[in-house]
């Protein structure tokens, strides 16, 4: 289906969502996810979205072989070890992509995921650094919050204090920020570090973001050498009062992880929420 000729193909840790191959193609190694009844555009998004990370010039990706509706072929990076050296490298690559321009707030006119999610994007541009609390509520907090209570994963108290936050986002939001590409999914897990001491950035939600978004990702669940990846980071793109607005960036994966795992996940949105606006 992907014009890809394979030889073997042996699994290899993919993540929670897909199923991963390492393949022989050829002389070549590729790596291969895999999944089956992928939502329309899955693949596709992710391609896009390693494309236009890929297209700043100041981060490493792996280069997309194939695309097809159940499965993405990628250049196979060898992995790694991480080290000090290779943290702050990805320090200063972060600050670079963050002072990369984009277009709009999400992507306009392409789908997008962030895990198994769709993510959501206005139809109509949103380019004004003052458009992002509005956006940030209405297309990054509030789908997946209806989802979460839906769900059941999220106690009525909980689901109020993250809509008294959207209702003032523009409060606590800090100063304006135009859109620049981010990552937009960077846990550690999709930070892979290489065999080339390079930390190289897969699995994305690329988009049109807000870049402390990245850095509370990496945050909310730990990374190798943190404090010299946001060290060498604050060196090159200060950001004044950055910590005391983590948890606001951080909720809206902790919404996702409320809708996917439920658990504790539902009441710490609530406690993010309310901290956010103390």
């Amino acid at each position: 289906m992907t014009g890809v000729p394979v030889g073997e193909a042996r699994p290899v840790g993919g993540g929670d969502v897909c199923a991963a191959h390492r393949l022989d193609a050829d002389g070549r190694t590729l790596f291969a996810k895999t999944l089956a009844d992928a939502p329309e555009g899955f693949f596709r998004a992710e391609a896009d979205g390693l494309a236009l990370l890929a297209g700043t010039g100041v981060v490493a990706v792996p280069a997309v072989v194939a695309a097809a509706p159940d499965v993405l072929v990628l250049d196979w990076i060898e992995p790694g070890r991480p080290s000090p050296g290779a943290a702050e490298r990805l320090g200063r690559d972060l600050a670079a992509l963050h002072d990369s321009p984009v277009e709009a707030w999400g992507t306009p006119g392409r789908p997008a995921f962030l895990g198994p999610l769709p993510l959501p994007s206005p139809d109509a541009r949103l380019t004004d650094p003052g458009d992002w609390p509005a956006f940030h509520a209405a297309y990054r907090l509030l789908p997946f919050l209806r989802r979460a209570a839906d769900a059941g994963a999220m106690a009525d108290g909980d689901v109020r204090a993250v809509e008294r936050l959207c209702a003032r986002l523009d409060e606590v939001a800090g100063p304006p920020q135009r859109p620049v590409v981010i990552h937009g999914d960077l846990w550690s897990g999709n930070v892979h570090w290489s065999a080339t001491g390079r930390a190289w950035l897969i699995d994305p939600a690329a988009q049109g973001g807000h870049p402390e978004t990245d850095l509370a990702m990496l945050e909310l669940f730990g990374c190798p050498h943190l404090d010299r990846v946001l060290a060498a980071y604050e060196e090159v793109r200060p950001v004044p009062g950055r910590a005391a607005r983590t948890g606001l960036h951080q909720l809206q994966h902790l919404l996702v992880h409320a809708v996917l795992f439920g658990g504790g996940y539902g009441a710490r949105c609530g406690q993010v929420a309310r901290a956010a606006l103390a």
